[in-house]
């Protein structure tokens, strides 16, 4: 008997496959950066890329989500040639090695993003939520592919300075509503929600959006759940992002059962056998 069972929301088109959430999506982070907070450096070469891309198939990831432009506060300014110049060799690789797995494009420029999706990639997944890049919503609009709409305020720069909300679920619920309603004008049909854990946010505030996700489960669209070795994790804990694995398969075990359908994870066999207990 199943514990959980996922909660209903619209399909996705992966260009002409249907993405359905009868059970948990696990999204498997691939930063191909030098820099990210917990694993930069590891992955930032083609050859050492699809050795963690083959590892992480075997571990079972339905979407593979590739990075390579850090977020992290304080992280160096990179051109948009230089994030291009990253992933397109890694995503036409991984196309050419596994035709068959979903490839989402970690970017907030729509520069990238359109590179990407020419070279393979399925999805665009923008931490901004076109705040970044006023191109992105008409991009998205015009090559008609799935968006992951991710609340956040400023920039990684300054987002943590911009933290002063009425009510922590019920702001977000309203700026992710009006983004939403400015990209179905546009045609956008496949949207997938990201409330932003760490991103424009306190920990009191990251937690509580953690407990009342399921909230947002009124706009009808599949809810991506991120928390995957953040801040949040660690440094309640006073440990280092190394040491967050159990805690972070604990959280992700509340956003399941809240009803979130995407776990964007950087342990993908922890986080398949967590969904492979629950549902």
């Amino acid at each position: 008997m199943n514990i959980f069972k996922t909660y209903p929301c619209q399909s996705i088109n992966l260009k002409g496959k249907l993405l359905t959430f009868d059970k948990p999506i696990i999204m498997g982070i691939l930063n191909i950066t030098p820099d990210s907070f917990f694993d930069g450096g590891k992955h930032n070469s083609v050859e050492n890329a699809l050795t963690r891309v083959a590892q992480m198939i075997e571990e079972g990831v339905d979407i593979i989500d590739i990075g390579a432009y850090s977020s992290r506060p304080g992280a160096p300014l990179i051109s948009a040639q230089e994030e291009i110049d990253r992933a397109i060799p890694v995503i036409e690789s991984i196309k050419r090695k596994h035709p068959h797995i979903t490839l989402s494009i970690d970017t907030f420029r729509s520069d990238v993003a359109r590179k990407a999706i020419q070279a393979g990639a399925h999805i665009i997944n923008d931490i901004s939520g076109g705040i970044l890049d006023d191109s992105m919503f008409q991009l998205v609009a015009e090559l008609q592919v799935p968006y992951i709409l991710m609340h956040m305020r400023g920039t990684p720069e300054t987002m943590q300075h911009l933290t002063d909300y009425n009510d922590i679920v019920n702001d977000v619920a309203v700026d992710l509503g009006k983004k939403i309603s400015k990209l179905r004008a546009l045609g956008v049909k496949d949207i997938i929600l990201d409330p932003g854990y760490g991103f424009a946010k306190t920990m009191a505030q990251n937690y509580e959006l953690l407990l009342r996700v399921n909230e947002l489960h009124y706009h009808g669209l599949p809810i991506l759940g991120g928390i995957s070795r953040k801040s949040m994790i660690y440094k309640k804990l006073e440990i280092t992002p190394q040491e967050s694995l159990s805690a972070t398969t604990s959280l992700n075990t509340l956003l399941l059962e809240r009803g979130v359908q995407i776990l964007r994870v950087h342990d993908v066999k922890e986080a398949k056998q967590l969904t492979q207990l629950l549902f």
